[in-house]
């Protein structure tokens, strides 16, 4: 198996594995009485997402030595991304869910970045690609990644604003 497959097999568990987690957190907060905003958001990403990793292995060929520095520095912000996670703990869903009058999640990353697993998605969907030497992937789905979260961070800030500014903040 080549290293290029290697990598998309491995990174491909690590979103199943996401999404399960995120998927009992969201259950939990919404029977806790979480709100979901803007669910219509989701598919976005989840397509997103899908046509990132196809397109790696529909356009790389096989046998594209990787960039090893570049394969570095995508595992390298990974501990970002598990920080982030575990910081926000039974909070962490894939979808923007917020359970009115829980206080916001201030540690870990948070103390520092108001979103920083999307620093790390973004810097996922860049890298990754570059470090197999697909240039326009990289370019394409950074520029359909940021403007999906563009969107989606409006939508998160709105939704979590009354949650800022509510009783005692």
């Amino acid at each position: 198996m080549s290293i290029l497959y290697v990598v998309l097999t491995l990174v491909v568990l690590q979103r199943i594995a996401e999404l399960i987690y995120a998927g009992r957190n969201t259950r939990r907060l919404l029977a806790r009485g979480g709100v979901e905003i803007a669910a219509y958001q989701y598919p976005f990403f989840i397509l997103l997402h899908a046509a990132w990793l196809a397109s790696m292995v529909i356009f790389i060929p096989a046998a594209t030595p990787p960039n090893w520095s570049l394969l570095a520095l995508y595992v390298l912000v990974q501990p970002l991304r598990i920080w982030s996670i575990a910081s926000l703990g039974p909070y962490w869903t894939t979808r923007i869910i917020t359970v009115p009058g829980e206080p916001l999640v201030r540690r870990g990353p948070y103390r520092f970045f108001r979103h920083p697993n999307y620093i790390v998605v973004c810097t996922e969907i860049a890298v990754l690609p570059l470090a197999f030497g697909a240039v326009e992937i990289a370019i394409v789905f950074s520029i359909l990644n940021a403007a999906l979260l563009s969107w989606r961070i409006r939508v998160e800030e709105r939704a979590l604003l009354s949650r800022r500014t509510g009783p005692g903040r």
